[in-house]
């Protein structure tokens, strides 16, 4: 009797958590599932979803989607757990949600678009914009369609079908100059391949941009162009901004001049099934000549949720920002409550948080990710001058292999797990203390936890607080990592390692400098 009881209670420890279906994840025939894994989720082979009772399918991470669905139906849904054993969990609380009505169609061809790879369809694609109604879905069928900069409105979708590719102009006039936010900061940019503009009153409501078509900003043609010019900054591939209810899925982004999807004061973000290519093209042929190539950069930007994903960057994967110095805290919007889950990551610098972050960043928590030749899984940089505050960022369940050597330790890169408030300083005092302002930044609360890293390139871990502002309450739990060096931290107060094993192939395993630390 007392194996059957603790049979059951490892059984129920092992039901899945927190079921969601994430903000703006549905459309009018699909609905993405979110939930959390149980304690000991080691013994979990794979989850299975029921949709109204009836088994819809399988999943080996925390998300479904569940497509071919009807329109305008409500529909409930709940998860099992299945053991390596073949025992199933108890179901996870079931949830109702319902499919958006069935949409308008706006085929851009019956607005005069064409397909030929040389006509500017600017107007077409605009003039079906335009014309969509209440929920209404603009349609890119098969073909390269041209364009310059085309602006997305409240309530429409914009769907790209497979086989269906949107290229960007390469003439900078096709990309009116605005003001957007650039690098942290209110400043006149080139117009970006899609766009949102600010509306007179209010916000912008539910726009969702989905298919298995592309998005080709022709980047390395309008990098050197808009350069040459310098009316403004970079444009983007999509720029959305103002925007509560955003919903990217199965899409594929890539060749932006700058940043590719950048995404300034939303709320209730999805992003589903999206690849992002900023460094390469599928084939692996580089893009040249273009640099800041972040993939995804949510900039002041709150609920969101990153899923199923893969992003190979020319710079930093993923960066959450939100504003640069004075005026990034006169602002004052954070980014926060961000989950990355089940995405990979195959060029470029990880997840990066900061280095603008003057609004502050809060609660983020990336898990159950995959970095292949990727320098770091988890970047957060706050220098001097931002001010604010970093906190309750988690990493979990992680694993990083990178055998290129493309770039080495350096001023803005310093290890796999780099926690940095020097970055962009090639040399450093970490004792020389400075007066303690409104731009001190403060970064606290981080957990690293289940992480397996092998890096060529440079240090296994770096962390570096300021003398003025130590780094706070920092956790290392399960953490094997190998690197060309090994660990080094400074400037700490509260880190604890527990079951950390760092190895070096060339330095000292372990270096500490003022840091304060318990293993456990």
């Amino acid at each position: 009797m007392e194996a059957r009881l603790m049979e059951t209670q490892v059984i129920e420890d092992l039901t899945p958590l927190h079921l969601i279906s994430p903000p703006a994840s549905q459309t009018d025939s699909s609905i993405a599932l979110l939930w959390d894994k149980p304690p000991h989720s080691s013994e979990i082979a794979c989850y299975r979803v029921y949709v109204n009772g009836k088994l819809h399918g399988l999943s080996r991470r925390t998300d479904y989607t569940m497509n071919g669905l009807e329109a305008s139906q409500t529909y409930e849904a709940y998860v099992c757990a299945v053991l390596h054993s073949g025992e199933v969990s108890q179901p996870s609380d079931t949830i109702k949600v319902s499919t958006r009505p069935q949409a308008d169609r706006f085929d851009i061809t019956g607005f005069g678009a064409v397909a030929d790879g040389q006509m500017i369809n600017t107007e077409a694609i605009q003039a079906a914009i335009d014309a969509c109604t209440f929920g209404g879905k603009v349609v890119v069928p098969k073909g390269t369609f041209v364009t310059g900069a085309i602006f997305l409105k409240s309530h429409m979708t914009l769907h790209i079908e497979q086989g269906g590719v949107l290229l960007g102009s390469d003439h900078p006039d096709d990309y009116p100059i605005m003001q957007y936010r650039w690098e942290g900061r209110e400043q006149f940019c080139y117009a970006s391949l899609i766009n949102t503009q600010d509306p007179a009153e209010g916000r912008l409501k539910e726009i969702t941009i989905e298919g298995e078509g592309k998005i080709d900003a022709n980047g390395t043609a309008l990098f050197h162009k808009e350069m040459a010019e310098k009316k403004g900054f970079r444009g983007r591939a999509v720029c959305l901004r103002n925007v509560d209810g955003v919903y990217l899925k199965d899409i594929t982004v890539r060749q932006s001049p700058a940043w590719c999807v950048h995404l300034i004061y939303c709320n209730g973000v999805s992003v589903n099934h999206v690849e992002i290519h900023t460094k390469k093209d599928e084939q692996g042929r580089r893009y040249e000549h273009i640099f800041n190539g972040d993939g995804l950069n949510p900039d002041s930007t709150s609920d969101v949720y990153i899923f199923n994903s893969m992003i190979a960057s020319q710079d930093d994967c993923i960066a959450i920002k939100s504003g640069y110095n004075e005026e990034g805290r006169r602002v004052g919007i954070p980014s926060q409550n961000i989950r990355i889950t089940g995405c990979t990551f195959k060029s470029g610098f990880g997840i990066a948080t900061g280095s603008e972050m003057a609004g502050g960043v809060r609660n983020v928590r990336i898990s159950d990710c995959r970095f292949e030749d990727v320098y770091s899984i988890a970047t957060i940089k706050a220098p001097r001058g931002r001010g604010a505050v970093i906190e309750n960022v988690t990493v979990e369940d992680c694993t990083l292999t990178n055998y290129s050597l493309e770039h080495e330790d350096c001023r803005w890169f310093r290890g796999a797990i780099n926690i940095d408030q020097y970055y962009s300083h090639a040399a450093f005092d970490a004792d020389k203390i400075e007066e303690v302002d409104e731009g001190t930044s403060v970064i606290r609360n981080i957990h690293l936890k289940n992480i397996v890293l092998d890096t060529h390139a440079g240090s296994a871990v770096f962390m570096a607080g300021l003398p003025e502002s130590p780094l706070q309450n920092i956790t290392l739990e399960n953490v094997n990592a190998l690197g060309k060096y090994g660990l080094k931290a400074y400037n700490i107060k509260g880190l604890v390692m527990k079951n950390v094993t760092v190895t070096s192939r060339e330095d000292q395993d372990v270096q500490f400098h003022n840091a304060e630390y318990t293993e456990v």
